[in-house]
């Protein structure tokens, strides 16, 4: 039997799709940027498109009525933003937000309802996605939980290299904080201790991983978890 033929393409969901239904999915996308900073919705909010993105990271924050307060999600290239969609809800409990810029293809839900529901290649793998962000969500809960704050920034810096493919973010104290759900000062004291280790280099918002072996030497075993599950090569 020939194997089936699948197209190469950033987003790595596309990328598993047969080049036939990719092909037709994008006459049904658009290309739209992701610029740092943007809220794609928020909480409580009717989701209008799903984000498939070929570059950039988007944050899945949870809060209370009063501010955000901690990043539950971090979805790249390995996923989609709009999962409720496809589990037939209309809005979101979450608010995103981009934390990095890039560019993604949109679809309206209507129209992934209906491919989905056609029995086609993408149900079955946001399918298995849906998984993986899920035990992204667990596993990040248990790291907040239980880990240090340098483990866990140490984590959250992997996750976002393996997303961005870049070496240097641009990334305030401020919202590193709602990332770690911790004080502006813990995340400073964090970010002296990795820059002593020589680690890494922060400065005005400004941030460069200098040393990636000695990141995941100190990062918990969530990150590999989470690594897994995404399947990010």
């Amino acid at each position: 039997m020939t194997p089936t033929k699948r197209v190469p393409h950033t987003n790595a969901l596309l990328g598993k799709l047969p080049k036939k239904e990719y092909q037709r999915l994008l006459t049904l996308m658009e290309e739209t940027p992701l610029k740092l900073g943007e809220t794609i919705y928020q909480s409580g909010e009717l989701i209008n498109d799903v984000y498939f993105p070929n570059s950039g990271i988007i944050s899945l924050l949870a809060g209370d009525p009063e501010r955000v307060t901690l990043e539950v999600g971090l979805i790249g290239r390995e996923g989609m933003v709009g999962l409720p969609v496809f589990m037939g809800v209309g809005t979101s409990r979450h608010h995103a937000v981009v934390q990095g810029e890039g560019i993604a293809l949109t679809m309206k839900p209507a129209k992934l309802r209906k491919e989905c529901n056609n029995g086609n290649s993408l149900g079955r793998v946001l399918g298995r996605y849906s998984h993986s962000l899920l035990t992204q969500v667990t596993q990040s809960a248990v790291c907040n939980q239980f880990h240090t704050i340098e483990a866990r920034m140490a984590r959250w810096l992997l996750m976002s290299h393996d997303r961005m493919l870049t070496d240097e973010f641009t990334l305030t104290q401020e919202f590193l904080s709602h990332m770690l759900g911790v004080r502006r000062e813990g995340v400073s004291r964090a970010a002296s201790e990795l820059q002593k280790r020589k680690l890494i280099r922060y400065s005005r918002g400004t941030l460069k991983i200098l040393d990636r072996q000695g990141l995941e030497a100190i990062s918990c075993g969530c990150y590999q978890s989470i690594r897994d599950e995404a399947n990010l090569v």
